[in-house]
């Protein structure tokens, strides 16, 4: 699974001109699942995002976790994280995972993240969206986990 996370003071999803999801302080959180994940993979991308320490503590260091900052999670979907462009200019996803894959991991990121967290906002799985971000620092951080 792939993850590209941006600490952010605020950030919001809209579709069609129509604002779904938005949080202030805290981390916008794109997600893409690939051919071999599972909810397990899901699972420990949720466990490192909420404990990441990237957010300064009182003396300016990077300590704390969004949790520790009460921070909010906007998680959107993108499965262009999985492209790849080393055979031209044109990128391949075959990388993925396939719609049905996607969606099930990507409502599993969902569903562990409200679970163990009291703000997660999210975007729309598929849907052509826009998204407003204000990068705080800036810090933005790729993940990548394997089964």
């Amino acid at each position: 699974m792939i993850a590209l996370l941006q600490r952010v003071t605020q950030a919001r999803v809209e579709i069609a001109g129509r604002a779904v999801g938005g949080i202030d302080r805290g981390l916008l959180v794109f997600v893409c699942a690939e051919l071999a994940d599972d909810e397990a993979i899901a699972d420990r991308l949720v466990a490192k995002l909420l404990k990441l320490r990237i957010f300064n503590d009182a003396a300016g260091k990077m300590n704390l976790s969004v949790q520790d900052v009460q921070g909010g999670l906007l998680v959107v979907s993108q499965f262009t994280l999985a492209a790849d462009v080393s055979g031209g200019n044109r990128p391949s996803f075959t990388a993925a995972a396939p719609a049905e894959l996607g969606r099930r991991l990507y409502e599993r990121v969902l569903a562990s993240a409200r679970a163990a967290h009291p703000v997660v906002e999210s975007g729309e799985f598929g849907a052509d969206m826009q998204v407003h971000l204000v990068n705080d620092g800036p810090v933005t951080i790729p993940i990548t986990l394997r089964p």
